[in-house]
């Protein structure tokens, strides 16, 4: 299962291969299955969960490490989500809960356990802003992570895309500036 996994996630038409596979896909990690049709009701997110995920994918490069942690980013939201009383879904704690799923899914799977924590690292924290201290620590991994954080991020509301664009453009300037010591 894991080769054919690798093999859809690595089409040059990745939303193609996804929807093409689709049967297939929702056996190999079935929990993407509670994402389709899961509205965000969020101001950041126009589309549902599943389509977020897809359109976020259809930015990714053809690097199976990006494209696989993309397909996990949001995975937990609806098993996280509360709504508060505005109607406003909130998926407080989806990253670590997604990381968890990606563990899992990946150990069963029998992925190598230093892939698997590199994915449940770069799912954990699309989240967060990418530090100086991060970078430092790792320069090539922080990269990768920048890269997942943009293609999340174009696939935010286009009506606030601007305030992930802020975030996005300094932190690709922190990327290319940092020298290697």
């Amino acid at each position: 299962m894991k080769e054919r996994l690798y093999e859809i996630l690595m089409d040059d038409d990745i939303v193609l291969s996804i929807n093409k596979n689709m049967e297939e896909l929702l056996t190999i990690i079935p929990e993407i299955k509670d994402t389709i049709g899961f509205e965000h009701n969020h101001p950041y997110h126009h589309l549902d969960v599943w389509q977020h995920t897809l359109y976020a994918l259809s930015f990714a490069p053809k690097d199976f490490t990006i494209r696989l942690s993309l397909l996990f980013h949001d995975i937990a939201k609806p098993l996280v989500c509360t709504t508060d009383n505005d109607g406003v879904r909130h998926f407080r704690g989806h990253p670590d809960k997604s990381s968890e799923i990606a563990y899992l899914e990946l150990k069963r799977l029998g992925f190598d356990e230093m892939f698997i924590n590199k994915i449940c690292y770069l799912v954990k924290y699309h989240d967060t802003p990418i530090s100086m201290e991060d970078i430092e620590h790792d320069l090539d991994l922080q990269k990768t992570r920048y890269i997942i954080q943009y293609c999340d991020g174009l696939a935010h509301n286009p009506d606030i895309l601007y305030k992930k664009e802020q975030y996005l453009d300094k932190t690709l300037v922190l990327l290319n500036n940092h020298r290697t010591k």
